[in-house]
């Protein structure tokens, strides 16, 4: 409690260098604040949380620091199931073989020349939730050529139906068959159906905010599906597949799946569906103080479908609605910034939870509204937050 304490004076202080400093507590802490703006502690953030809460590898985003459209790229979190490869970019070469008319090895100064793009976007890993405080999110602008191009230069066959994308990235998987266990060394790999790799928006992108990848972020080239989750993004791409059949590898057929229960007729059923696009989405992301004026931050994540609101609630109140940043709102798939004056704060310790809605009329579950799905990825229920007033 000591700790839990000097932790919240020093946040309510404005989170000054020097008093984080002597308590040991990491930079990440530090958003950017205006000027005679103070932040209002969170009491719901454990104490072990930071950008590498997921080990050396994996990086998680404060989500208190987002002070702008874009995450800086060395903050952009990071998440992966192997390693991290390491490629040279003169020898990168993407491999496009299968039911195409014209297989292609492919060099980045190859791909720079069929023309760029340019596409903001932001997504989560599909396993995001409180336990991360919902740090696995993040948004950038990513530059690079549209996979249709790609595709067309290739010429699919009237056979094709699937594009399976190949990471360089690989380790050894336990593959399940009739009780037996067969150990094999599998790349990462994720397909989409052919109608939606032939539409305009997936770029095979080889820069975010307008530099070149890092290696986190899938260097030299990654896939960007703008509306999806993280997870159909491959990173340090290097082969596309087009096939006839569905794709069984195990990250598309076996893992990311959501199992849900449907009650019909006084029975349940469950059906299982495979993750795709982002489901709407709001999380207070800071509180902050300026003389007597509280204003809540946040943001909102979604496939793409156009809002209708952003709420607030305050201790279980009405609903009430949040203003949209214009710097976010006119990119189809940005992640949407909200604000919120938070009018008559008194002291003490509050409750703060947002909704959104799109025009298509889904609405941010509650955590009871979303019992009926069975697995833990796709939590996009309200997220209710709390903090300490001074």
């Amino acid at each position: 409690m000591a700790n839990e304490t000097t932790r919240r004076a020093v946040l309510k202080g404005g989170l000054a260098a020097a008093g984080l400093g002597m308590l040991g507590l990491p930079e990440w802490a530090l958003p950017a604040l205006a000027q005679g703006e103070a932040l209002v502690p969170f009491t719901d953030v454990p104490d072990e949380f930071g950008a590498g809460a997921l080990g050396p590898t994996r990086r998680v985003l404060d989500i208190r620091t987002i002070d702008g459209p874009l995450t800086n790229r060395n903050d952009f979190y990071t998440i992966q199931h192997f390693d991290q490869p390491e490629l040279a970019a003169g020898a990168f070469r993407l491999k496009v073989s299968g039911l195409v008319e014209r297989p292609a090895e492919l060099s980045l100064d190859e791909l720079r020349g069929m023309g760029a793009a340019d596409v903001v976007a932001g997504f989560e890993c599909s396993g995001n939730s409180p336990r991360m405080v919902q740090g696995l999110a993040s948004n950038g602008r990513w530059t690079g050529v549209p996979l249709r191009a790609v595709l067309e230069r290739s010429g699919l066959q009237p056979r094709a139906r699937e594009v399976v994308f190949f990471g360089a990235d690989h380790g050894e998987e336990a593959v399940d068959f009739r009780g037996q266990t067969h150990n094999v060394d599998q790349p990462f790999a994720r397909s989409m159906p052919r109608a939606d790799a032939m539409t305009p928006e997936p770029l095979l992108a080889y820069a975010l905010n307008g530099e070149a990848l890092t290696r986190e972020q899938g260097f030299p080239l990654r896939l960007v599906v703008p509306g999806w989750y993280g997870v159909c993004n491959v990173k340090w791409l290097n082969h596309i597949r087009v096939q006839a059949d569905r794709f069984l590898g195990k990250w598309q057929a076996r893992w990311y799946r959501t199992l849900w229960a449907e009650e019909i007729d006084g029975e349940v059923s469950f059906h299982e569906t495979e993750i795709s696009r982002l489901r709407v989405k709001s999380v207070i992301a800071r509180v902050t103080r300026s003389g007597s004026r509280h204003t809540v931050h946040g943001f909102v994540l979604h496939d793409g479908t156009s809002l209708r609101s952003v709420e607030v609630s305050v201790d279980g109140g009405a609903w009430q609605r949040a203003t949209l940043d214009p710097a976010t709102a006119s990119d189809t798939y940005s992640w949407k910034l909200f604000s919120f004056d938070w009018d008559g704060a008194t002291p003490g310790e509050h409750t703060l939870v947002s909704r959104a809605t799109d025009v298509d009329g889904h609405v941010q579950p509650t955590p009871e509204e979303l019992e009926y799905k069975q697995t833990g990825l796709e939590n996009h229920q309200q997220y209710p937050r709390t903090v300490r007033v001074s």
